[in-house]
């Protein structure tokens, strides 16, 4: 089975390889298989355009609009999957892959900076008429959001964050590794090279790390949309917004004070990835009235350890989101 997966994952790289070109995005997705969910609720794929960039979203659903945006190397299937079918009704959730990520394509000569990635959501929600979502943010994802509620408050009403990237750490380059590729030159080289192959030597030992100290689920690679990191195009956007975090998370990171909107933060308190000592308990002190849960046993991944726990974390900030002004700081 694992080399029947593997093969797999090379006979994508092969058809992407063979039409790499920006038109090929539907060929290239479909053969790498971002997880296709067949699950009820996992809403219908749709594209938009946005200053150049073709996002692909899904969404489900009607009422109260909450939107969702994946960490690094990661796509919307980390929350379609895990917990689209979940929520109870009266929710519009939407899901979208960031640009370059999963089935989106970033526009020629995009940064992926922080502000960048904020302005895209934000135009998505106006382009879809959404009144004020709540933004749930994973990760990088979380680091993103925190830039909409700084930069856009207007325009979201609350944010709901798990295991968030939110502080520069100083050793921020050497811990990315290998994905910190400053040159885009050389960053598309690795990526249409050595990059694919070295990303399935160690695949196990990665997916080992991230979840830690949980393991993976069995059906990562296909639901969870696994194999469609293993991409050239994905690996190269995957690197673009590592080198673009430190342009601006330490000025965001100064802001985080102004953030008046309900906003909360989950965190397991043994993620490897992004220390909750670090990412986790210094927020508290920074945004008046957080609502933070720190998770004993929990790592990186919790949509995926512990669904239920984390949707009934967002319903309860999606309740003083949407509460009537007076209400939200109770």
């Amino acid at each position: 089975m694992k080399n029947a997966g593997i093969n797999s994952a090379i006979a994508a790289r092969r058809a992407i390889s063979a039409g790499a070109g920006r038109g090929s995005l539907s060929a290239a997705g479909d053969a790498a298989d971002c997880g296709e969910s067949r699950k009820a609720g996992a809403g219908q794929r749709q594209i938009l355009e946005i200053d150049g960039n073709r996002i692909h979203y899904v969404e489900t659903g009607e009422g109260r609009p909450i939107v969702f945006l994946h960490g690094l190397g990661a796509q919307l299937h980390h929350f379609r999957h895990t917990l689209f079918g979940r929520f109870g009704l009266n929710y519009r959730l939407i899901a979208l892959d960031r640009p370059g990520s999963g089935y989106s394509v970033r526009a020629r000569g995009a940064s992926g900076r922080l502000p960048e990635q904020a302005e895209i959501v934000r135009r998505l929600i106006e382009m879809l008429g959404l009144e004020k979502p709540l933004i749930v943010g994973h990760s990088l994802g979380g680091a993103i959001a925190l830039t909409l509620a700084v930069e856009h408050p207007e325009a979201i009403s609350g944010i709901a964050l798990l295991a968030p990237l939110t502080h520069m750490e100083p050793d921020a380059r050497e811990k990315f590794g290998p994905l910190y590729i400053k040159s885009p030159l050389r960053r598309r080289i690795m990526a249409h090279t050595v990059a694919i192959p070295a990303a399935l030597k160690y695949a196990e030992r990665t997916l080992a790390f991230i979840f830690a100290p949980e393991t993976a689920p069995a059906d990562y690679m296909v639901e969870g949309g696994g194999w469609c990191g293993l991409r050239p195009s994905h690996f190269y956007a995957t690197s673009t917004d590592v080198v673009a975090i430190e342009h601006d998370l330490g000025r965001i990171e100064q802001r985080y004070g102004e953030i008046t909107m309900p906003a909360g933060i989950l965190f397991g308190a043994s993620d490897l990835v992004l220390g909750i000592d670090i990412h986790g308990w210094p927020v508290v002190e920074k945004i008046r009235g957080l609502d933070f849960e720190a998770v004993e046993g929990l790592g990186h991944m919790p949509q995926f350890v512990e669904p239920e726990r984390v949707v009934a974390f967002i319903e309860r900030i999606a309740d003083r989101a949407f509460a009537p002004k007076s209400d939200t700081s109770s």
